[in-house]
């Protein structure tokens, strides 16, 4: 069931039947919303139901200890139990074949035989289980008290507008807004309702779109000549941005109708100066995490220049393999890494203002640096992507496919990017006298959505990580 689905247009709706029944109730509403939050999961396969029941019981378990000992030595072990669950659970049904692969040559070397096992990966897995980490994590910092109902934290492991592809929502956001009843709104169901739409619009009329140009060029990488390699290429950075970005505004809309607030996870990424700045305006809410739970433990900016570097070329390492079992993501996050330790060595040799050249500069050297790095991304496998690169730099003859919707929408890109980056972004939008217009336009984008969708299944790149 994904949000562009008419199955989940059906689902939400009922949910939001029962909000209205159980007005004034707000034990029962967010018992609805648990329901719902299960049945949502469970609709992909009923059967890992039982990891995120598993997960939640643990840290709701080991939360409620850690707040009734003081004894360190215990609290390092409960803070080892869940650890050791989550990381577990998470390390068998994403890594467990990506390891046996990877090590097989070294293991049937020695005489030993390894198979490889029928897995399936759980859908968002990755999610929830930050989520629940984070939870733990912080009631051991002392950051936070445990929670003492069960239901409500069931709720933020579980709740499904954000469960299979994020935000990642920490419990000291989310959990706060369990408590008091959330009144179904006017005003936030039309803020909700107009986000769900412009997150609707990126995935299906455009991201979707792309998909349909990007995925043939990757699919016979090095068939295509330079210049529909290198359009191939700017296809897929604008895809993954807009189909990511469109699912976490349908997230974020759908939880606003019902009252509850996710925070942001995109902003305006491709408007960086540097890969470190990339890093602070996608996908928000993991580059939070690592930095609050990876990075910082690791030593943060505080043991030195050398020492700063390689905490964060490690943490980008974990980042990659966080986005999938294969080494092209750990390459991916390896090479972003770099480039952001680079980029501080570089900005500690001065503090004068940039010019506008060093500012072109650091945008244009960027974004080259993120389209390149989306080719590895991409690409099933490092001969893939070689190949991907050599053409784009080496080329060769090959087929020409000049696909007009491309730079159809870079161009709607950089005309928006450009109002945005010189602060007139709000005159994109209808001023309050205007509003009688703003349902006309949200319907129209809607219209474009069905009328434009690609036929057959098309799913949220997110999902697979």
């Amino acid at each position: 069931m994904i949000f562009s689905s008419i199955e989940f247009i059906i689902f939400f709706a009922v949910v939001l039947l029962g909000l209205v029944l159980f007005r004034g109730r707000n034990t029962a509403r967010k018992t609805l919303l648990l329901a719902a939050s299960w049945y949502f999961y469970a609709y992909w396969d009923w059967r890992f139901l039982s990891l995120i029941l598993l997960s939640t019981l643990v840290d709701f378990w080991v939360g409620k200890q850690l707040g009734e000992t003081a004894d360190k030595g215990l609290r390092r072990r409960l803070l080892g139990m869940s650890l050791v669950v989550n990381l577990g659970l998470l390390g068998f049904f994403k890594y467990f074949n990506f390891f046996i692969d990877s090590f097989r040559p070294l293991v049937e070397g020695v005489g030993l035989h390894s198979g490889t096992l029928d897995i399936i990966l759980p859908v968002g897995i990755s999610f929830y289980t930050f989520q629940t980490l984070s939870y733990s994590i912080d009631i051991y910092r002392r950051k936070m008290e445990p929670h003492d109902s069960l239901l409500d934290f069931a709720l933020f492991v579980g709740f499904f507008p954000q469960l299979v592809a994020g935000p990642i929502v920490r419990a000291s956001h989310f959990l706060p807004q369990l408590i008091e009843y959330k009144p179904l709104t006017r005003a936030n169901f039309y803020a909700g309702f107009q986000r769900f739409i412009y997150g609707l619009f990126k995935k299906v009329f455009v991201a979707d779109r792309l998909a349909m140009f990007s995925d043939t060029v990757f699919a016979n990488a090095g068939a295509y000549d330079c210049t529909t390699t290198w359009l191939a290429a700017i296809a897929y950075s604008l895809q993954i941005y807009f189909d990511f970005s469109g699912y976490s505004d349908m997230a974020i809309g759908v939880a606003r109708i019902m009252g509850y607030d996710l925070g942001e996870n995109f902003n305006f990424p491709y408007l960086s100066k540097s890969p470190r700045e990339f890093w602070q305006r996608w996908h928000i809410s993991l580059s939070t995490w690592v930095r609050d739970y990876i990075y910082i433990p690791l030593g943060g900016s505080w043991k030195g220049t050398w020492r700063t570097c390689f905490n964060v070329v490690l943490t980008m390492l974990l980042c990659g393999l966080w986005h999938g079992p294969a080494w092209t993501f750990v390459a991916w996050g390896g090479l972003h890494g770099v480039a952001m330790a680079g980029n501080r060595l570089f900005m500690r040799s001065g503090n004068e203002p940039a010019t506008q050249l060093q500012t072109l500069f650091g945008w244009t050297s960027t974004m080259l640096f993120v389209v390149l790095g989306w080719v590895l991304f991409r690409s099933e496998g490092f001969d893939k992507a070689s190949l991907m690169l050599r053409q784009m730099f080496l080329p060769e003859p090959g087929l020409s496919w000049y696909f007009p919707f491309v730079p159809f929408i870079l161009v709607g890109v950089v005309v928006v990017h450009a109002i945005k980056s010189k602060g007139y972004f709000e005159m994109l939008f209808l001023p309050a006298s205007a509003r009688i217009y703003s349902p006309a336009f949200l319907f129209s984008l809607l219209w474009l959505a069905i009328i434009f969708r690609p036929a057959g299944f098309n799913p949220f790149i997110y999902f697979q990580f």
